[in-house]
């Protein structure tokens, strides 16, 4: 269940990505309609995935899966918030700020396969065998369905805060309110694979 709820309040407030064409357009001053500036946001995040993958041999010797994924999730968080943080002196500049944000949200890229792939093998290991695809089929609801009601809430507060501000807090709503869950359910923190009584 934990690894659920960290998983939602990640995508929940930390995916600004319905925020990315105006981020572009007046954060970077890049055209309405697209351009570099909006391409690379929306690159950056599944490309800090891909190199997150390609250099995940560490995962397979971590046994602290709890306290990896809380730490992965943070360190989304914490990308997330430096790349709101990146947007508000940009001005309509799209050097150097809005590199300086790529590189964050492909950080958090990176940080966000880690965390699912601990998530999965906690939910592939610590599952029971009778509720193991019930379980997958809620696990596959909160991967789909968090970006969604993200899109959903980034878009209403940035209409009252305008959307630097919006990820920027986002970002460190996640790190509060994990930090918060994982210490309210310390058993999670603590799970280990195999481990009796996490």
């Amino acid at each position: 269940m934990m690894s659920f709820v960290v998983d939602i309040i990640a995508m929940l407030f930390g995916m600004p990505r319905a925020l990315f064409p105006e981020i572009a357009h007046v954060d970077f001053g890049g055209p309405q309609g697209g351009g570099l500036a909006f391409a690379v946001l929306f690159a950056a995040i599944p490309v800090g995935s891909v190199l997150g993958g390609v250099f995940s041999g560490w995962v397979s010797r971590t046994r602290r899966h709890g306290r990896a994924v809380v730490l992965a999730i943070v360190a989304w968080g914490l990308a997330i918030t430096l790349a709101g943080a990146a947007m508000l002196p940009a001005g309509g500049r799209a050097v150097p700020w809005l590199w300086v944000a790529a590189a964050c949200l492909a950080a958090g890229g990176a940080a966000d396969m880690a965390s699912a792939a601990f998530r999965s093998s906690m939910l592939q290991g610590a599952a029971a065998e009778e509720v193991r695809g019930r379980l997958q089929g809620i696990f596959t609801v909160v991967v789909a369905g968090g970006p969604r009601m993200a899109d959903v809430l980034h878009g209403v507060a940035a209409g009252r805060l305008g959307a630097a501000w919006t990820t920027l807090v986002g970002g460190v709503l996640v790190v509060v309110l994990v930090t918060i869950a994982s210490a309210l359910v310390p058993s999670f923190w603590r799970f280990e694979p195999g481990r009796e009584g996490a």
